[in-house]
């Protein structure tokens, strides 16, 4: 049974950094991909950073360069580091598995069947 569990949201100022872990059972990283998507009140849940089973990553034009996602096997962890955070950045973020993805359907919420509970995310001017 697969179960993604996320936490490291908070309130932070302009510029800071914030680190989000995503524990993750029931999946082996072996297939498909691991993502992390963000929704904003009254906005669309949107891409924002991806691992491959292959340890290929893919981001956002609008996180590249500031955000970075990492996965550790051994521990069953995927992460995203944030660093230089402005106020457009915040939402909920969600922790994402489609073992079964193709790269085509990297960046396409719909097609994800796994999800977390979510974390919020508050940078302030």
């Amino acid at each position: 049974q697969v179960q993604l569990v996320e936490s490291g949201g908070g309130l932070v100022q302009s510029g800071a950094s914030l680190r989000l872990s995503c524990a993750a059972s029931g999946l082996s990283f072996n297939s498909g991909q691991m993502g992390w998507f963000r929704q904003a009140p009254g906005k669309e849940r949107d891409f924002v950073a991806a691992i491959r089973y292959s340890g290929h990553t893919y981001y956002s034009e609008s996180v590249k360069g500031r955000f970075a996602i990492s996965r550790d096997r051994a521990k069953s962890m995927v992460y995203l580091q944030m660093d230089s955070l402005k106020p457009e950045d915040t939402a909920v973020y969600y922790c994402a598995a489609h073992p079964r993805g193709i790269l085509s359907t990297i960046g396409d919420p719909n097609m994800y069947n796994y999800w977390g509970q979510g974390t919020q995310v508050t940078v302030s001017s």
